[in-house]
Order: structure tokens, then sequence, then C-alpha cells
């Protein structure tokens, strides 16, 4: 995950302009909200990004807690949000202390792809711990194995098309093709799971899991899954 990590630390081209990048986090900040379970719920946005509209994500909630491992990213939240005081910035380490079930949900969206196997395996075991007993994992975003670049592309240019930034969207693709994103995935690639795979995991790190009717986000090829404590009888 350190690769990805220095790239998202550093000045790149993954929104196609401004306009995308803006309805991205907009769109992702309205679909959390949908799995906040009250307005004095306890929310971690794990490896979050720029979250820049978790302004809208903390009206709804009680707490939020942006986890995010890139200092530099890390760094601008913490600039960004000082004024609220419901938000707090922390690392990945310090999710890592985090107290035992004090957590109402959990969202880990477009994460996934990142990790070695290794790496989600131990993010899910920590996150299994810290969930209060009502709580859950919203993990968002994971690539399936049987769908490829292609899809990532018709999702975006939809996107645009959509949201009147088709132009900059075409633009953007050819620009991404001869980036750094497009070298470091082919270097390295994405980690994509099953729908099964993916279950299984979750599974083995403590959870009950059922597939969301939609993925967080704009791009509906990719999944989402709930993964609840299991209930005590």
């Amino acid at each position: 995950m350190d690769d990805w990590i220095d790239y998202y630390d550093s000045t790149h081209t993954i929104y196609v302009s401004k306009l995308h990048r803006d309805l991205h986090f907009q769109i992702i900040a309205r679909d959390i909200i949908g799995y906040i379970p009250s307005s004095d719920a306890v929310v971690l946005d794990y490896a979050c990004g720029e979250a820049l509209s978790a302004n809208q994500v903390a009206a709804a909630c009680g707490k939020l807690i942006l986890a995010e491992p890139a200092p530099g990213v890390r760094g601008r939240l913490i600039a960004r949000f000082a004024p609220n005081t419901k938000i707090r910035v922390r690392s990945l380490d310090d999710v890592r202390e985090m107290q035992d079930r004090s957590i109402d949900l959990v969202v880990m969206n477009s994460v996934a792809q990142y990790m070695t196997p290794e790496e989600l395996d131990g993010a899910l075991l920590n996150i299994r711990r810290i969930l209060k007993p009502s709580g859950k994992l919203v993990l968002g975003d994971i690539l399936q194995p049987n769908v490829g670049m292609v899809r990532d592309v018709m999702a975006l240019l939809s996107f645009g098309v959509r949201h009147g930034f088709l132009k900059d969207a075409l633009v953007g693709l050819i620009s991404t093709a001869l980036s750094d994103y497009r070298q470091l995935r082919s270097r390295i690639g994405l980690q994509r799971y099953s729908e099964a795979e993916i279950t299984a995991k979750l599974t083995a790190a403590g959870f009950v899991v059922q597939r969301a009717h939609t993925n967080i986000g704009h791009n509906h090829w990719r999944m989402t899954f709930i993964a609840r404590p299991p209930l005590i009888r």
C-alpha cells in the first residue's frame, strides 16, 4: 500500500476536473450519510482521502473520525476541518490504538484495491475489534475480477455525460493513460475480489455479511458490502 500512499500524497491527476472531483466527494458523502444509524453515531472513514464533503457527513452524526495514511493529505484535512468540532483527523496507526467497541459505523470505500490481501485482513480484524456490537462496516468500491478498466472508463464517461464534464473526461482519460497512475497500476496492479472471496474475508474476520444493492459512488460495476458483528443470543 505504501506506493499508493505516496501517489495520493503527491500532486496527482486522478480527477479530470474540479467539477469531477467535487461531485465525486459529494456523492460519496451522500451515500455514507445513508448508512449513518443515528444523529449521535460515531463514524470512522477509513483511509478517507481528501474527504472534501466531510462537513455534510459530520452534520449527520455525532462525531466523524477521518483516518488517512498519507501525511500530506492528513495535514490538509486538519487545516480544512479545524473549525468543525465534530471532525477529528487521525492516522491509521491511531486507528489501531482505538478503544474496543467504540465506533458505530466504519466506512472503507475505494481502499481495498490498494491493499495487499494481508493488509486488508489485518484492517478488517482491527475494525471488528473497534466496532460496537450494534455497529457495521461498509466496505465499498470493491473491484471484481471479471470487470476490467474498460468498465471504469465507461463509468467515468457516463458520469461525465450526466453531469456536464464529458469533454474533460475524455481529455482526462488521455492524461491518465500517460500518467504515473497508469504506470503504477500496471506495475503493482489493483486487488480484485469476487463476491465469494470478499465474503470469505469478512466472515473470517468475524462478520456477518451481505452485499449492498448499490455501490458507494458512481461506478455501479463495483461492489459494496455491509458487514456486522454477529448477534449474541
